[in-house]
């Protein structure tokens, strides 16, 4: 069962905690008062998730949670303190690879929302490390979940870049990854809240810089679970640009792997072609017309002459 343990040394915390989790029968929580009292409980415990308080005795947070990394290192690890210093969060990022940094006083709400993202991003790595298609496709029906207007769009994703990799000539095997990364491409909108995948409003600045985390944070999930090279880079890569304008690393032309930009002119010709909360689907001509505007800036121009009849054919069957 999806279990959360929070380790704090303050009695009135750990009962705070334990109202705020009183109406949830789907997660199952442990409380411990000190850190060695939280180390005790994961090795007999299966946890998926814990949250360590900052500033305890005997034995800190920040070595707490590194303890954690070492003895269960798929455990998500999450750092609550009183003290919202800048030396503290990035120590807790660096030396125990903290998830994500809440102060208190908490908001019930938005705490119950970051140990949610975690218990998703623990499933998610034991998910991918199975190497089951099935658990694949579970996955990006999950994630669809989430972001309403994406409904069997991976299942299309993945069957445009397999087209597209067939007729650019490439094997069998590549094939297959370039398939998997599809369907995963946007595994990393886990960590993105629904408010903003689903927004019709302009986002501002900091929501589309969260937004824009998506790739970093599925490629990283992807590396911890062992996939494949190109299916990691089918994650982190599928936003980047052919002028090198894209994110998040902004790299530019054929440095971007050819899974990458395959996976890119699928991903956008579906979500053209699709409605989104900002704006319905494009008709079918001018769908590919923007797609022929968009090739040498945004997509490799050799991949995109390949895929044109590709999407010349998706339209016509369509119709």
């Amino acid at each position: 069962m999806r279990t959360v343990l929070f380790v704090d040394d303050e009695l009135q915390i750990r009962n705070a905690l334990k109202r705020m989790y009183h109406d949830r029968s789907d997660v199952r929580c442990l409380f411990a008062a000190s850190g060695q009292e939280g180390l005790n409980l994961l090795e007999r415990e299966n946890v998926w998730v814990v949250v360590s308080d900052y500033m305890m005795p005997e034995m800190r947070g920040i070595e707490f949670l590194s303890r954690v990394k070492i003895l269960r290192p798929d455990v998500v690890r999450i750092m609550m303190t009183a003290f919202a210093d800048l030396k503290i969060a990035i120590d807790a990022i660096n030396k125990s690879e903290a998830f994500r940094f809440v102060t208190k006083p908490w908001n019930n709400d938005e705490l119950m929302q970051v140990i949610d993202e975690g218990l998703m991003r623990y499933q998610l790595v034991h998910s991918l490390a199975s190497k089951d298609e099935t658990v694949y496709r579970t996955l990006a029906q999950t994630i669809e979940l989430k972001d309403s207007y994406t409904k069997g769009h991976y299942d299309r994703v993945a069957a445009y870049a397999v087209k597209l990799a067939q007729a650019a000539g490439m094997d069998e095997g590549l094939i297959n990854d370039i398939r998997h990364g599809s369907w995963l491409h946007d595994c990393g909108k886990i960590g993105v809240p629904e408010a903003l995948l689903n927004s019709s409003a302009r986002l501002s600045e900091d929501e589309m810089e969260t937004v824009m985390q998506h790739p970093r944070w599925g490629a990283d999930v992807a590396r911890q679970a062992h996939m494949s090279e190109a299916v990691i880079n089918i994650i982190l890569y599928h936003h980047e640009r052919y002028d090198g304008l894209g994110y998040p690393l902004g790299l530019k032309g054929e440095t971007i792997p050819v899974e990458a930009r395959i996976a890119a002119i699928a991903d956008v010709f579906d979500a053209l072609y699709s409605d989104r909360p900002y704006r319905k689907a494009y008709k079918h001509k001018q769908a590919i017309s923007i797609l022929k505007e968009m090739s040498a800036t945004h997509f490799d121009p050799g991949l995109m002459e390949l895929f044109l009849p590709i999407a010349e054919e998706v339209v016509d069957n369509e119709r």
